[in-house]
């Protein structure tokens, strides 16, 4: 209650200062027209004709000036194109689109646009990763889409499955939000799986903020969000074809196409197929390296723009995968025999969804959308002799409505939201069926002072059907200090049901027996609601040292949980506990990020992270297992004019606690700490005449491994064997080529 009445203090003290201010803006968007496409503007002037008043544009074309009593003509210039005055009378919004120069014979470009930017002109802490950062890896998938990233944190979830896991400011990935286009994605059952569930030659950008995301976006948000833009059918290529293999066999065929259905109507094909069939053991242990399989995934959007300011999207898609894995020797006629220890893992899952937007042409700070979405996820899999048959039929909407107080400087977002689940889980014939359904509201205000100070403070309220109802603040304040610099703070709070099987899948890869401390109530699993506050400030600086640009970026963060559903596997060797909160868990996270182009073309990006990240096991308060308290990245990036690029990537580790083995026999049990180690990435690409590329990279170039990550790997149905507790690479070296061809 504390918390909430200083946030509202807070929130009304910032209203009545600052809201006394009159201050209007003209905000628009300046274009080049290139074939049929509409192409952002990067870096282009923009004042008052007279003046000295005036901005540039940002990574995505957008503007935003302080309207002047003294001039109404604005003026757009950028080398190569003809300047453009502008007579402005009541207008608050523009669309501008810069004509080329004839008497130029080439253009001459003066901003070099960066692969992850961070603008200063954004309330939340967002960095947005475009194409060119996805490219300096193989990025097969969202969950290696990371590589190059110091924020987000890449780990397997055990030896077996081959699953990858996120982290985020030292916190598990369920605690971030995943969106597509700003609508929920990957949660429930999806939310270890779902990151394969997304090919990476489908993303367009991705949009990382950390800390407390939106009200809009829902109350499940704790760490941060990740908002993935798959590619728009308007912008995308017309064919856009990519092969990848690699070593090990795996096999990756990706096509995008795109079509015009009249004049309005745009319809994009996206296709995925991933195939491995060859069992490598290279470490010697009788297990597999990475399980053998097939994977299938399809999505279809069609969107439809008019002059009259609608909107409308709509989307399927579809994911097939069938991964089976465990020892050389596992054939599936081995099942439910101890014959040999083998997994598979099925998933089918569709999903459908519908997006429409309208904005008043007369007001164009007015807008209403809405936003809908449904689908069902069956899962049907096995570890040794245990099975876990799981399905989910899910259920999304939200409806927004957006305008102003008087005049831009006051804006606001309101509407209303509901999110249906229903679960069917069976884990050892135990069944823990749920469903869950909560109807909501939220509110958004945004106060801008100039270009200088922004607040965004929202207020949601929802009600759960076995939670009751809660109330979700969030609040986001930036300020620009300098020219260069912005400081932003932000504070909220968030709340999610765990999903406390599909959440820790690989803890089935073990002999481990699950023991749910639940009360007899019908919360999921008979467990509270995780419920949980998060704190952060954040300073960025952007310089020019010897003609060149760079970036520093300062971040803190901290999360306080009122209530979490621990997972113990301190207590003993052979269990896995689940139970409510009793003392003290919270992550703190500190990182500095320096980002510089050292050479013409040569980028390099420099980050260290600190984590402190405890929480009370079984009366304890202790570090969380398998995580680093320092890390330390370095990612180099030169690009030639003939069209070659090389990226290199070093990632160093510092030691994680491994959970307690004591009590096991000697051979099965392992060192206090891991030690610290290197990681390091390689890719050399080289295109020809914008349409095709060869790519050859190396993963892992030490080839270093964690040794004997499987516990009593040669008796795996015995109660000791425990494939879960990975701190480093499973597998070793991982050579890798590929090929991409495109037609705009």
């Amino acid at each position: 209650m504390f918390r909430l009445v200083s946030f509202l203090l807070l929130l009304t003290f910032s209203h009545i200062v600052l809201a006394q201010q009159n201050i209007m803006y003209l905000k628009g968007k300046v274009y080049e027209q290139k074939n049929e496409d509409k192409i952002p503007i990067i870096g282009a002037n923009i004042y008052w004709s007279n003046t000295t008043v005036g901005t540039t544009t940002d990574i995505n074309g957008n503007f935003k000036l302080t309207k002047l009593k003294t001039s109404n003509s604005l003026v757009v210039s950028y080398v190569g194109y003809k300047n453009d005055t502008i007579k402005v009378e009541n207008k608050d919004y523009l669309e501008i689109l810069l004509k080329g120069n004839i008497e130029l014979d080439e253009v001459s470009i003066t901003y070099r646009r960066n692969t992850s930017e961070v603008s200063l002109l954004e309330s939340l802490n967002t960095t947005i990763v475009g194409e060119q950062e996805l490219l300096k890896a193989a990025c097969c998938n969202l969950s290696e889409s990371f590589e190059t990233n110091p924020s987000v944190d890449v780990s397997f979830t055990d030896a077996v499955t081959g699953t990858r896991q996120i982290q985020m400011l030292g916190l598990a990935g369920p605690y971030t939000q995943i969106t597509r286009e700003n609508m929920p994605d990957i949660r429930g059952l999806s939310s270890v799986f779902g990151l394969t569930y997304i090919p990476g030659t489908w993303i367009e950008s991705i949009h990382l903020n950390k800390g407390a995301g939106t009200v809009i976006n829902g109350y499940e948000s704790i760490a941060g969000q990740i908002d993935v833009n798959l590619r728009n059918p308007s912008t995308m290529d017309r064919l856009y074809l990519n092969l990848y293999t690699n070593q090990r066999g795996r096999v990756e065929l990706n096509a995008n196409a795109k079509a015009s259905v009249g004049k309005k109507w745009n319809t994009g094909l996206l296709l995925h197929g991933m195939n491995n069939l060859i069992k490598n053991d290279h470490n010697g242990d009788n297990f597999l390296d990475h399980p053998i399989g097939e994977q299938y995934v399809f999505l279809n959007r069609w969107e439809l723009r008019n002059n009259n300011g609608l909107h409308f999207q709509v989307g399927v898609k579809g994911t097939y995968i069938d991964k089976t894995g465990g020892e050389k020797n596992f054939e599936s006629a081995n099942r439910n025999t101890t014959q040999a220890w083998g997994t598979n893992i099925k998933t089918e899952r569709y999903e459908a969804w519908a997006k429409l937007g309208k904005v008043n042409t007369k007001k164009p700070w007015q807008s209403v959308g809405f936003q809908v979405s449904g689908a069902t996820h069956n899962q049907k899999s096995y570890f040794g002799l245990r099975d876990y048959n799981a399905s989910q039929n899910t259920f999304y909407s939200n409806l927004i409505f957006q305008s102003i107080i008087k005049n831009t400087n006051h804006k606001f977002k309101t509407g209303l939201s509901f999110i249906y689940d229903d679960y069917k889980e069976e884990f050892n014939t135990v069944n823990y069926d749920r469903l869950e359904y909560v109807p909501g509201a939220f509110f958004e205000y945004t106060f801008n002072y100039s270009d200088k100070f922004d607040v965004v403070a929202g207020l949601r309220g929802d009600f759960h059907n076995e939670y009751g109802a809660f109330l979700t603040p969030r609040l986001h304040l930036r300020y620009l200090i300098g020219e260069k610099t912005t400081l932003r703070a932000s504070g909220g709070r968030g709340l999610r049901s765990a999903n406390i099987i599909a959440e820790n899948i690989g803890l089935l890869a073990s002999s481990r027996r699950f023991i749910i401390k639940g009360d007899n109530s019908d919360k999921p699993y008979g467990l509270n609601p995780e419920i949980a506050w998060n704190y952060g400030l954040n300073l960025t600086h952007k310089f020019t040292l010897d003609y060149r640009n760079g970036s520093l970026s300062l971040d803190f963060y901290r999360t306080t949980f009122e209530n979490q559903i621990v997972v113990d596997i301190d207590q003993n060797p052979q269990q896995a506990v689940f139970y409510n909160l009793k003392g003290d868990s919270y992550s703190n996270s500190f990182q500095a990020q320096v980002d510089y182009e050292l050479i013409k073309r040569l980028d390099f990006r420099v980050a260290y992270r600190w984590y402190d990240v405890k929480t009370t096991y079984n009366g304890k308060l202790k570090k969380k297992p398998l995580l680093a308290q320092h890390r330390a990245f370095i990612n180099l990036a030169y690009h030639t004019r003939k069209y070659w690029s090389f990226d290199y990537t070093i990632n160093w580790q510092g030691k994680k606690r491994i959970p307690d083995l004591s009590s096991n026999p000697v051979e099965y049990q392992r060192d206090e700490y891991s030690p610290s180690f290197f990681l390091m990435n390689a890719q050399i690409s080289k295109r020809w005449r914008q349409k095709f590329d060869v790519y050859l990279g190396v993963e892992n170039i030490l080839n270093y491994r964690q040794d004997n990550p499987i516990i009593s790997s040669n008796n795996p149905f015995s109660s000791y064997f425990d494939s879960s507790l990975i701190w480093g690479p499973v597998n070793g070296r991982n050579i890798y080529i590929g090929f991409r061809y495109k037609i705009r």
